[in-house]
């Protein structure tokens, strides 16, 4: 019953549960691991980790948990809780998983069979070391398997996995997946799309008779109206941010996007090498824009706050009217709107510039990575 290690995940804020903890000592006891700390490792994650964004985290926690140990066998003093340990279990347990405990025979003889099972595979591991010494020489002496596996970096420490992580910055792999929760399918167009569910049904209906069934294609109807911060400081966070431009453009099919510079003032631009000559006006922006778009402004919001609060504010031409002024135009012209920040979420509280904003856009504003993405879709789908 490893609870220490249950309780490890769970400091590193992985979604386990004691199922996944029952269903990991049911494989256990069936021997598919055998006294092998590496073979553990990945039978472990495949049992305790539902989804591949923690696999990152769950490499660090198990290399902080099982850190130089080189079996299974020299755990077992580490799974067996004293009285403080499984107070601790407990409070972590909901009424539900309490109960299922219960009815397994209560936690004193689950521990007491896992003890068992790995006393028993402690055992068998003695003996096969003995029987190494005796003659089986091409196993672990030679490095075919025991040393081979010593040697080296172990595979929870080479964090193959790490790009894999909710909080780490986006790249092209993940933006997609995020933005597709911003999604809202409607039959649309000519009927182009093989119905194979109804098709079957009618031919079933037909006595065998194919009757070819077809239907307009599923298409994303949801409306997104795009505003990037553009030069200054956002230079440093140009690769991310044309690889969300480009997730957008392929996800989203009814897309407009404009530049502002900083923050947005009374106009926007398409192209920015053009942006003193091609000004589109925010007024018309609002006006040709219907209240159903999603408005998803991207930023660092990074600059002087005066910036933002005063007349005269902006660094490129004189705005009539303060920033904050036409940021709260924006939220009263659209149903939704979030703010986007590439910078790291924990620089946020130390920038005045970043608290105004986000008041501005009602706290709705989101860190650019996978999670940050995601939560901010699941707001505009509400």
């Amino acid at each position: 019953m490893l609870i220490n290690f249950f309780l490890a995940l769970k400091k590193a804020r992985i979604p386990v549960s004691i199922t996944e903890l029952l269903h990991l000592l049911e494989v256990l006891k069936a021997r598919l691991v055998y006294a092998d700390v590496d073979e553990f490792y990945y039978l472990s994650r495949l049992t305790m980790v539902k989804d591949e964004r923690f696999y990152d985290k769950f490499d660090q926690a198990f290399s902080t948990y099982f850190k130089g140990l080189e079996d299974l066998a020299s755990l077992i003093a580490a799974m067996i809780p004293d009285e403080y340990l499984r107070r601790e279990f407990e409070k972590t347990l909901t009424k539900e998983e309490l109960a299922k405990i219960k009815s397994l025979g209560g936690l004193e003889k689950l521990i007491e069979a896992f003890k068992r099972e790995v006393e028993e595979a402690a055992r068998g591991e003695g003996k096969d070391k003995d029987k190494e010494g005796k003659g089986e020489k091409g196993r672990g002496r030679d490095g075919q398997r025991g040393d081979k596996k010593r040697r080296g970096k172990r595979a929870w420490d080479k964090r193959d996995y790490k790009g894999y992580d909710a909080n780490v910055e986006l790249g092209t792999r993940g933006l997609k997946i995020a933005l597709r929760r911003l999604r809202k399918l409607a039959r649309t167009g000519a009927e182009d799309e093989f119905d194979i569910n109804t098709t079957i049904d009618k031919t079933a209906k037909n006595g065998g008779l194919l009757d070819i069934i077809m239907r307009a294609e599923r298409k994303n109807t949801v409306k997104v109206l795009l505003l990037f911060d553009n030069g200054g400081s956002m230079d440093a966070h140009v690769k991310v941010c044309e690889e969300l431009f480009s997730a957008a453009k392929s996800e989203f099919k009814h897309m407009e996007n404009y530049y502002f510079h900083n923050f947005i003032y009374d106009g926007v631009w398409k192209e920015h090498n053009r942006r003193m000559n091609e000004r589109m006006q925010t007024w018309d922006i609002m006006h040709k824009y219907t209240h159903d778009y999603k408005v998803i402004i991207v930023g660092d919001a990074t600059m002087a706050p005066y910036e933002i609060t005063h007349a005269g504010g902006s660094v490129e031409h004189w705005n009539e009217e303060a920033g904050a002024i036409w940021v709260q135009r924006l939220m009263d012209t659209y149903d939704k709107v979030i703010w986007i920040n590439p910078t790291p979420y924990d620089t946020w509280e130390y920038s005045t510039s970043v608290a105004l904003t986000r008041k501005l856009v009602d706290d709705h504003m989101f860190p650019l990575t996978v999670n940050g993405i995601e939560e901010g879709m699941n707001f505009l789908t509400k």
